[in-house]
């Protein structure tokens, strides 16, 4: 049964598959630094899966005036790249739109995307290059990148250390160690600095900056060995991944790469092995773990794991060890060659042993017989001790043990006396053999109540009460025949094997029992916590569970939205808010029994969810434990596996919330609409009325009076401009309701920029218009109606918000795959940090404004343009001193290839 593969390991591996076949693959060219040939590794390996019929194209790649690169990418499609202003220009960023439509093309594509580090240009939709890279993955397209070892976010500050320059630009760890396939790119020192001599790294004055800076022999030969270094701890995670996906017990270790293992004991001695194993290690650059095996009879001892082993393991954790674990295990050696062998831990240290009896083999010497594989190195005692005294260390017992040692002993004593008793009226009914048999059932009942120490005394008593009340001659210990030597022989090596399998089962049954207990209460806990509605509910059956295993008080304090910590209410344990306030910022227990804040009376524990902290879990021990101490090892993985669920539990809340203010508002939005819409067409047929109305006033023959034509033309404009609202209203709500039908056609810019100019003719007769339209300007398909309203709105705006006498200036650009078309005012421009929010409905520029309009324009602008498969975008246009010096609005309309018998006909440049 110890090879039966763990459930939960299987599904997992299951889930990961699922979710690695729905998600696109990562490959990374990792290099040293800039100029070992990265961009031209990954442009070649591009190269050739497009000859194998791969879809490739390039998002986005840095040539950097490299021929040998630039040449590289001559038969390989680039997607358009995205122009974006930056302060008083613009910037080409990654097109990352553009890209998700080209993968939904492609579903086997594969996109390059160069230098992973890089930061976007501010108004990208991410701050990082490799976040638009994670997004791409997870619509399922394939992804290759570079990217330097400087750039490693773990890395960035030991390089940093080594060349004094700082970089900025990071990558996470755990995205680079998620990659599929990571590809490294190498080039010795020396050929680097040539190739950085002969100018093909940088231009020949940077180059000359770099040699004597970045580019030294000594910097460049460390980061060579960082880069090499970091390969190598991936590729050791990707074969022990192997080895435990394709094996549940490793049959060897594989010596690709050392790793120690130090072997933890209950002696004085366990320390120095600790210490003995970090030097080694550190010296080697190896990691390591420590472990320590747990065995029946040091369970049966004490329910809590040996003082000394919890320190030693605590100084481990100092130390660095990788991991630190305790393996409850009959057999220890055969317990530390399996870890050894699933870790692939090459190396084992451990102390000096003796053997306990002549015929029984050293901890050292079982593990060299079962494991020859391993490399055994053994640790000498302390100076003043021997083996000897670290070994029979652990057999000290506490107070609490020696208050349970007579008891068992006297216990055992009367115990065999009763069986002497009962068994010497039968004396002459039973054959001797059945009276064994009775003091045999006398040691099995003495080791499963009692323990191992009182059934041994039992099996010696037993063989002594049968030869003196029941071996002839009676009543004294000689004895008649040589052959009941034998059977007394027999008789007590049974009782004593007997007695200790016996006892060793009782004690594991008993940390089995206790174990159960333990998952029972943690699925007790966890059930009721999937019903919890309410953080106070959460902190109600955390506080519950606490108490009943530990009994200890706790106290809940989560985070609100802005990170502000707050008290539950119901709690037992007092809060220190300046302890609570670092255990939540820096993710880590504070408080009673660790190394931070300890003189703290309660011990705080982070409440680590999968998205964020969501709080922190404050238990206050019982008094009669000592200040510092807490439970052992299993105790406090219960208090941490509390806490994970706890948080866990306060988590799924809140994304309840979410999910019903969520709902709440889409159902808010669908009343709103359709509220909008009925609205809209009851005010049509009225508003028409008054304007008709309006109209036939101002023609009445004879003439009104000057007043009242005043006052009609007053009427006449509230009445048109009631109408536009309405129009816009009734607009919005066909746009969200999905009920607008593209009538696409092959249309000319220069037609809709004039309809749309004489149909908003009134509204910007104050203002001078500037057409700039180039001749080459290629048709679009494009409604002709609902992108003039686009244009008309975008008019409209500039007059609204600009000064009389200023000019609006109207310009188109063709690009590779679409057409730029913008328009420019000479008003106030847009307010910072709000430009986007302009775009989204009911939105205005101030609050309250003596401007008419209830900001629906912009909102129709965008819906009509993404309909379209295109984009708006606004931004302020600033002067030499800085400030705003007008507003630009910018729409990126798709171009295609239209019919061969249609022609243009396109305006030069013209005033209005």
């Amino acid at each position: 049964m110890q090879d039966r593969p763990d459930p939960d390991a299987l599904l997992q591996r299951i889930q990961q598959e699922q979710a690695q076949q729905q998600r696109g693959r990562l490959k990374v060219f990792f290099g040293a630094c800039a100029g070992v040939g990265k961009t031209f590794a990954m442009l070649s390996a591009a190269r050739a899966a497009q000859t194998q019929g791969l879809p490739v194209t390039i998002g986005v790649v840095e040539t950097h005036g490299r021929a040998d690169t630039d040449a590289q990418t001559a038969h390989l499609p680039r997607l358009p790249l995205r122009a974006l202003p930056y302060k008083d220009r613009t910037l080409p960023e990654f097109d990352l739109d553009a890209a998700l439509a080209w993968g939904a093309e492609h579903p086997e594509g594969l996109v390059l995307l160069d230098e992973l580090a890089h930061s976007n240009v501010a108004g990208s939709r991410h701050p990082k290059r490799w976040q638009d890279a994670e997004e791409l993955l997870a619509a399922g397209i394939d992804v290759w990148s570079t990217m330097n070892v400087q750039h490693l976010e773990s890395l960035n500050d030991i390089v940093s250390g080594i060349t004094g320059i700082r970089v900025w630009e990071t990558v996470p760890d755990q995205f680079f160690d998620a990659a599929d396939e990571v590809v490294v790119v190498d080039l010795p020192p020396d050929e680097l600095l040539a190739r950085l001599k002969a100018g093909k790294v940088y231009l020949p004055q940077q180059a000359e900056r770099a040699a004597a800076n970045f580019f030294r022999k000594g910097n460049l030969l460390a980061l060579r060995e960082l880069a090499l270094r970091r390969t190598a701890d991936r590729v050791d995670d990707e074969m022990r991944a192997y080895r435990r996906a394709s094996s549940t017990t490793p049959e060897a270790v594989w010596p690709n790469r050392e790793a120690l293992l130090a072997c933890v004991g209950t002696g004085d001695n366990a320390e120095k092995v600790v210490r003995s194993c970090a030097r080694l290690a550190a010296q080697l650059d190896l990691p390591w773990h420590a472990v320590h095996v747990e065995t029946p009879e040091q369970q049966g001892q004490s329910a809590t794991l040996h003082p000394q082993v919890e320190r030693t393991l605590k100084i481990a954790q100092q130390l660095g060890a990788a991991a630190c674990a305790v393996l409850p295990a009959a057999q220890p050696a055969q317990a530390l060659v399996r870890y050894a062998r699933e870790h692939n831990l090459v190396r084992v240290v451990m102390g000096r042993s003796t053997r306990r009896w002549p015929w029984q083999a050293t901890l050292a010497e079982q593990i060299g017989q079962s494991a020859s594989d391993l490399d055994l190195l053994q640790v000498g005692a302390l100076p003043g001790r021997d083996a000897a005294t670290d070994r029979k260390a652990p057999r000290t017992s506490t107070a609490a043990p020696r208050a349970a040692f007579w008891p068992g002993y006297i216990a055992a004593a009367l115990a065999c006396c009763i069986a002497a008793v009962i068994a010497t009226p039968l004396a002459n009914v039973l054959e001797l053999t059945n009276i064994v048999m009775l003091f045999l059932l006398v040691v099995v009942g003495v080791a499963l109540r009692f323990g191992r120490g009182p059934a041994i005394m039992a099996a010696f008593l037993g063989v002594g009460f049968f030869d003196f009340f029941f071996v002839p001659p009676r009543f004294n210990f000689a004895v008649s025949d040589a052959q009941y030597v034998v059977t007394f022989a027999v008789m007590l090596v049974v009782a004593l094997v007997v007695g200790q399998l016996t006892a060793g089962l009782k004690v594991q049954a008993e940390a089995a029992t206790e174990r159960e207990h333990r998952v029972r209460s943690l699925y007790d806990m966890a059930r009721d916590l999937s019903a919890a509605l309410l953080p106070e509910q959460v902190a109600e059956i955390g506080a519950r569970f606490i108490t009943g295993e530990f009994s200890a008080g706790s106290t809940l304090v989560v985070a609100d939205d802005d990170n502000r910590l707050q008290v539950l209410p119901g709690g037992t344990a007092p809060v220190d808010m300046a302890v609570a306030q670092w255990a939540f910022e820096r993710g880590e227990p504070a408080g009673r029994g660790t190394d931070t804040l300890h003189s703290s009376p309660t011990l705080v524990l982070p409440l680590k969810a999968p998205m964020r902290i969501r709080g922190v879990l404050v238990v206050a021990m019982p008094q009669h434990q000592g200040k510092g101490q807490l439970p052992g090892v299993e105790p406090r993985r219960l208090l941490q596996t509390c806490a994970s669920l706890l948080a866990i539990s306060l988590e799924r809340i809140h994304y309840i919330d979410v999910a019903q203010k969520s709902t709440v508002q889409i159902e808010s939005e669908r009343l709103r609409n359709s509220l909008l819409s009925a609205i809209s067409h009851d005010l049509r047929t009225p508003l028409a009325s008054l304007v008709g109305l309006a109209e036939s006033l101002a023609i009445v023959q004879p003439p009104l009076p000057a007043h009242q034509q005043e006052l009609t033309g007053a009427i006449q404009q509230s009445a048109q401009r009631m109408s536009a609202l309405v129009n816009n209203l009734l607009d919005m709500a066909r746009l969200e309701a999905g009920a607008v039908q593209l009538n696409k056609a092959w249309q000319p810019l220069e037609e809709v920029v004039g309809s749309a100019l004489a149909a908003c003719a009134p509204a910007i007769a104050a203002h001078r218009v500037e057409v700039t339209l180039p001749d080459d300007l290629p048709l679009l398909q494009i409604d002709a109606v609902l992108m003039e309203r686009v244009l008309v709105n975008l008019l409209e705006n500039a007059a609204k918000y600009t000064p009389a006498d200023t000019t609006i200036h109207i310009s188109a650009q063709p690009q590779s795959d679409a057409v730029a078309l913008t328009l420019t005012d000479e008003g106030p421009g847009l307010p910072k940090g709000r430009e986007e929010l302009l775009f989204e409905k009911f939105e205005r520029g101030t609050r309250e404004s003596a401007t008419p309009g209830v900001g629906l324009g912009l909102a129709i602008c965008r819906a009509i343009v993404q309909a379209h498969g295109g984009s708006i975008r606004g931004d302020t246009i600033l002067n030499a001193q800085g400030q705003p010096a007008g507003a630009r609005f910018t729409l990126l309309l798709p171009r295609g290839t239209p019919p061969t018998d249609l022609g243009t006909d396109a305006d030069a440049t013209s005033e209005v």
